[in-house]
């Protein structure tokens, strides 16, 4: 049946559509251009996750399957109102047949939204299961109530496995076991800070106790609300999932205030070299959870190429040190690729979906498969677990920093590369 989305897309790809009519080989084999889209926070204060994006697109569309592709970039400045409108951007007027996507449920989220309302395959990833499939559902707060969806699809780690991995770091070091957490009014810290599906019940099972001060509006100046409540409770460990100018205030103004816990794992703020070199020496052992490393023993299956290889390829093209998005931006388009060779015509968005659904590829992040593998049965169609460690930031001598894995209890293939140190 002809939808008015599908009329929309099909007016949009007719190209498309006349000249692979009648044609029985898979999209790719073909030779016709395809249109995907990507949106990621390019500017704004999640500019930190879009650092690779630009060599991670190039160097796709310079391997043999990316050069029948043409990828329209849009930014979604770090708003979430703004990656709606360029999702939809990208299906009604550039008529793409698929969208990527990345980095945060402030992106993730309404991308994927957008392509689920008009019937658009997107597969999207840097946002952990939770946020991104329940952030989603018309009521997130009865499961009674959630539905799979038909054209969304995610891979990442979930809320259980950084549990799992900052309580087994915490393990490490000797302390009373008192949590502070930081949590803003954001698709992550509602998520992460939620008091029956959040990390506290989580921590609580591993024998630690969290105190939550409540929700803080992103881009905050002042958290001596946090800093006097950890103070109280005598947290000696602080975690949270906080945007990285946020952090930097934090950390700064505890620092002024004579707050000095032993550990902080925090999610978002820290996870590359960027985020962390403005804090100088107040980095140094700073903790957080590594979802990839130049050491993660996979590999393209565009390239052939090793996590070691995409990283130093990075390097030797940007000058900067390798960041974790790098694989997972190019593992978007390892999918992108892999769905449309398993199309006959990329303008068929039922079928683009149905093979997006059938994924089953190892990529430069591990295994791609939406088989329900470790996932709930109510995400089980929609969602596919990467593997998770944790790691420490450990300044050299001359003020750079290495990201050095401390913990691999969840991923014993991931190796560690130390033992968790305290803060000084």
């Amino acid at each position: 049946m002809l939808t008015r989305r599908g009329f929309i897309r099909a007016g949009g790809a007719t190209g498309l559509i006349l000249g692979t009519a009648g044609l029985a080989a898979p999209a790719l084999a073909q030779g016709v251009r395809i249109k995907i889209g990507y949106v990621s926070p390019q500017t704004g204060p999640l500019a930190s996750f879009a650092e690779s994006d630009a060599f991670n697109i190039q160097a796709f569309l310079a391997t043999e399957a990316g050069a029948n592709f043409d990828v329209i970039v849009k930014d979604s400045q770090s708003n979430p109102n703004r990656a709606a409108e360029v999702a939809s951007e990208l299906i009604l007027q550039d008529g793409v047949s698929m969208i990527v996507v990345a980095s945060t449920p402030e992106t993730t989220n309404p991308v994927a939204t957008v392509c689920e309302s008009e019937g658009i395959p997107v597969v999207s990833t840097m946002a952990p299961w939770q946020p991104w499939f329940i952030g989603q559902q018309g009521n997130p707060t009865d499961p009674a109530t959630w539905k799979k969806f038909d054209f969304a699809y995610h891979y990442f780690w979930g809320l259980e496995d950084v549990i799992a991995v900052f309580t087994n770091m915490w393990n490490q070091l000797e302390t009373n076991k008192q949590v502070g957490g930081l949590f803003p009014n954001d698709g992550d810290g509602n998520a992460w800070g939620d008091p029956n599906l959040g990390v506290a019940p989580g921590f609580a099972a591993a024998g630690y106790t969290t105190t939550d001060p409540g929700r803080y509006q992103n881009l905050t100046d002042d958290f001596s609300a946090q800093i006097n409540a950890f103070k109280a409770a005598n947290c000696e460990i602080v975690t949270g999932v906080v945007i990285p100018p946020d952090f930097t205030t934090f950390r700064n103004q505890s620092l002024q205030q004579g707050f000095r816990p032993k550990i902080i794992s925090v999610g978002k703020a820290i996870l590359y070299p960027s985020n962390v070199e403005v804090l100088g020496e107040a980095a140094h052992n700073l903790s957080n959870e590594v979802w990839w490393t130049p050491a993660h023993p996979f590999k393209s299956s565009l390239t052939g190429k090793s996590a070691a290889d995409l990283a130093t390829d990075f390097t030797a093209a940007s000058g900067r040190p390798w960041t974790q998005p790098i694989g997972f931006i190019h593992s978007l388009f390892e999918v992108a690729a892999d769905v449309m060779k398993r199309v006959e015509d990329s303008a068929d968005t039922d079928a683009v979906a149905a093979a997006l659904a059938a994924t089953r590829l190892d990529t430069v992040v591990g295994r791609v498969a939406f088989d329900g593998a470790g996932v709930p049965d109510f995400a089980a169609a929609n969602v596919c677990k990467t593997p998770l460690v944790g790691g420490q930031w450990r300044r050299k001598a001359d003020g750079t920093f290495d990201l050095v894995v401390v913990d691999n209890t969840s991923a014993p293939a991931i190796p560690t590369q130390g033992v968790m140190e305290a803060l000084a």
